[in-house]
């Protein structure tokens, strides 16, 4: 009789964890190009880019642009808003960046404080 428990608790052992596993979403990130073909442009209304899609922490976002005339800013709520660099930004500038989201709200604007007024800014909200 104990080794029938003991076999019970087992299986319960090894079929849970795996269980969880199938159920869970799998944790490779999505990649994604930022203004699809026209990529990261004052005519690519980025702003209204992720509306649609989903994202998840760890997801890439790909931010294709000419670096001449171009840059992206990973910055705060307080930065996004004003169009502003802040203390707290990160400023890119290679013409393609690939920036890896973090749970919550992850904002991005041009370092051009005109063409971030005239909507060159985006808010992306990731999911765990």
């Amino acid at each position: 009789m104990a080794m029938a428990r003991e076999g019970e608790i087992l299986a319960i052992l090894v079929l849970f964890p795996m269980l969880l596993l199938l159920h869970s979403k799998t944790t490779q990130a999505d990649t994604f190009i930022v203004g699809d073909d026209l990529g990261w442009t004052a005519n690519a209304s980025v702003g209204t880019w992720p509306q649609g899609k989903t994202f998840f922490t760890s997801d890439i976002l790909v931010f294709n642009y000419d670096y001449q005339l171009y840059n992206v800013v990973m910055t705060d709520q307080v930065g996004y808003n004003s169009c502003t660099i802040t203390t707290n930004s990160q400023v890119f500038e290679s013409g393609h960046d690939r920036i890896h989201l973090v749970f919550g709200e992850n904002y991005f604007m041009t370092g051009n404080p005109k063409d971030c007024q005239l909507g060159m800014k985006m808010a992306v909200t990731a999911e765990n």
